[in-house]
């Protein structure tokens, strides 16, 4: 908006926007200057904002500004999807209340060390920014008091959403006070979101602001039909004959593939680094500081790595892997068309998954027209223009003439044209990389993949496959093309769900909810389809993760009847009962009757569909190790095994 209102004018204290201007805001964003005067106001708040519009500081500001430093207990929790948000998040408030003595910003997630955190909340921090999982342990354990809490913040509440933490936020919110402030920040606001909003928030100003981008009205998609097997060329191609290729992002499933398309990419010349949760945050602020300073061109990162990347020279977003669904495309794309500029978009698309097109033009209201792949008379056209390029520079110039004299002997030695010695130089110039990329003789695979027709069946679709070839339609179809199915010894018979096997390979292992396929339950085992790209070395890392007190042990081969109820055949541990607490029967099932709160004097209702927390099911220690020294899946703190299955295929 071209009238927005300063910082001071939206009712900021004069030292909080004293530090906004020492760190370079000078004008508050459309959502911060809708946000910020009814937040200070005490009003609840419903914002529908996507990723870059600096929500973060619409709710983070005024949240700075009720804070009463002399107290020494939690006064604001902001809830957040993954620990690289909260993170994030909590980093972003730090910095606002630099210039306010006393102001403490604790962030809490799975994965940190349960002692450094809890001697971290004994000190008193007025403002704690956590995971569902995590802080519903610390609520449980006594280790975090809510209550003299102000203000709840639930940060990309779509998110939680997806990744199934609707129970456990119902839960948090039910420990807070009623007189707390409650703000909502969401990109979308699906029915389960708006019954939260409902049921918990009080007359909530609702505030919707678009992207800075607008859902893509800067931004040109596009999309190339590519066969998994050729998406590597396909996206060196692009690289080399895209338009106005400054920066870009490249979106990855998996953290392995960050890295196997860097890899690739800086063997093809182009300035390339992965940026995925696997490294550690100052190398990840290094990697989108090069980024942003024209050392690097090129970032290859996974969704939760990307989020929050602002880097104006971002010219080309490509996803290379296609996102789980249309928002997810519409948060990617938003790292470019910033500031401004027009934006580039390239999806990757295998023919199979052309179907998704019509939900992303639906979300963006723009269409996604296809691009086709550069053939090799593209590529070598343009390396022939960037040489030439190269040579008029030199034509004339100092550096040029110093070789005259040596050019003057080879025509006078060679007895050659000066067209036949020019030809050989350029030869011996581009010897280690040649300009003929028609070096490969034959037909171009890579178009002839995208070409192909998709799918290839009679005129009847009954007699496309014989009856016995089909898979069948439940939970055992065969996995999709770029899937692997690994089985477990773990099933029904240990109480296990398919949330909880969700839950441990996407908090304990790494994944992204969207790379793990399906999942089927039997009596003493259980199967999960994982994405083709994951090495050994991930697939042993993810074996030794524990659910119900076993080792999933990830395996190809499928196992024969009573065999995997013959491993491990121990009787399961009683749990200890927790001092101070109640016991609790267990329903039919193994169900407890409640998600209540040990001790203290407030409890919530229980969940609405009454189901047991998969951390907590019976046969699991509740917090310690199992015999031999091994941590139990229960021992894990962060909420691991709560994650609900969203669909089949992720």
């Amino acid at each position: 908006m071209s009238d927005s209102p300063s910082f001071s004018q939206l009712g900021l204290s004069e030292s909080l926007v004293r530090a906004l201007s020492n760190m370079g805001f000078s004008a508050p964003t459309p959502v911060q200057a809708a946000c910020i005067p009814a937040l200070l106001e005490g009003r609840d708040v419903l914002g529908e904002a996507q990723t870059g519009t600096g929500k973060t500081g619409a709710f983070g500001l005024p949240l700075i500004d009720l804070i009463d430093a002399a107290q020494r207990v939690p006064q604001a929790l902001v809830l957040a999807p993954t620990r690289e948000l909260a993170n994030q998040v909590a980093g972003a408030l730090t910095e606002f209340a630099a210039g306010f003595a006393g102001i403490d910003v604790l962030p809490v997630y799975g994965g940190q060390p349960m002692g450094e955190q809890l001697r971290a909340l004994r000190k008193g921090p007025q403002i704690v920014v956590g995971t569902p999982g995590r802080v519903v342990d610390h609520i449980k354990r006594g280790t975090l008091n809510l209550d003299a809490l102000r203000v709840v913040v639930l940060d990309e509440a779509d998110e939680m959403l997806r990744m199934g933490f609707v129970e456990e936020i119902e839960w948090i919110l039910e420990q807070t006070p009623e007189s707390r402030q409650t703000t909502l920040f969401s990109a979308t606001m699906p029915a389960p979101i708006r019954r939260i909003a409902h049921r918990h928030m009080r007359e909530p100003k609702e505030i919707k602001i678009g992207a800075g981008n607008e859902a893509g009205t800067d931004i040109d998609q596009s999309y190339c039909l590519v066969d998994a097997r050729h998406k590597l060329e396909a996206l060196t191609r692009l690289m080399e004959t895209e338009d106005g290729l400054d920066g870009a992002v490249v979106f990855a499933r998996t953290k392995a593939s960050t890295v196997e398309i860097a890899d690739a990419l800086s063997q093809a010349g182009i300035a390339a680094s992965a940026l995925n949760g696997d490294m550690e945050q100052g190398e990840r602020e290094r990697v989108v500081s090069d980024l942003r300073d024209g050392r690097l061109d090129v970032i290859v990162a996974t969704d939760v790595a990307a989020r929050g990347i602002d880097v104006p020279r971002i010219s080309h977003v490509f996803n290379f892997d296609a996102p789980g669904d249309a928002e997810v495309y519409v948060h990617r794309i938003g790292r470019t068309g910033r500031a401004g500029r027009k934006g580039r978009a390239i999806l990757f698309l295998e023919p199979r998954k052309r179907r998704m097109l019509k939900d992303i033009e639906r979300l963006t209201g723009k269409p996604v027209r296809e691009q086709p792949l550069p053939d090799r008379q593209a590529v070598q056209a343009r390396r022939e223009g960037r040489f030439a390029e190269r040579v008029q520079a030199l034509l004339g110039s100092d550096q040029a003439s110093t070789h005259e004299a040596l050019v003057e002997r080879l025509l006078a030695d060679s007895d050659v044209s000066e067209r036949e010695l020019a030809t050989a130089l350029i030869a011996l110039a581009t010897a280690g990389s040649p300009l003929d990329a028609n070096a490969h003789k034959g037909n171009d695979p890579l178009l002839a993949a995208a070409r192909a027709p998709y799918p290839e069946r009679g005129n009847n679709r009954r007699d496309a496959k014989p009856r016995g070839e089909r898979p069948s339609r439940g939970k055992d179809r065969e996995p999709e093309a770029d899937m692997v199915r690994y089985y477990m010894p773990v099933g029904r018979n240990n109480g296990v769900a398919p949330g909880a096997i969700v839950g441990a390979l996407a908090n304990e292992g790494g994944l992204n909810g969207r790379d793990i396929g399906r999942i089927g339950l039997r009596d003493d085992h259980s199967h999960v389809d994982l994405p083709a790209s994951l090495d050994e070395a991930s697939i042993r890392r993810l074996g030794n993760i524990h659910v119900a007190n076993r080792k999933l042990e990830l395996t190809r081969q499928a196992p024969r009847p009573g065999q995997a109820a013959s491993q491990e055949d121990t009787p399961q541990p009683t749990p200890r009962k927790p001092a101070g607490t109640r016991s609790e029967k267990p329903a039919p099932g193994g169900k407890p009757k409640s998600f209540s709160k040990p001790g203290g004097n407030k409890r919530g209702p229980a969940p609405a569909n009454r189901k047991r927390p998969a951390y907590a099911a019976t046969g699991k220690r509740p917090a310690g190790k199992a015999p031999g020294g091994q941590k139990t899946a229960a021992s894990r703190a962060d909420g691991t095994l709560m994650i609900k299955r969203k669909a089949a295929n992720g």
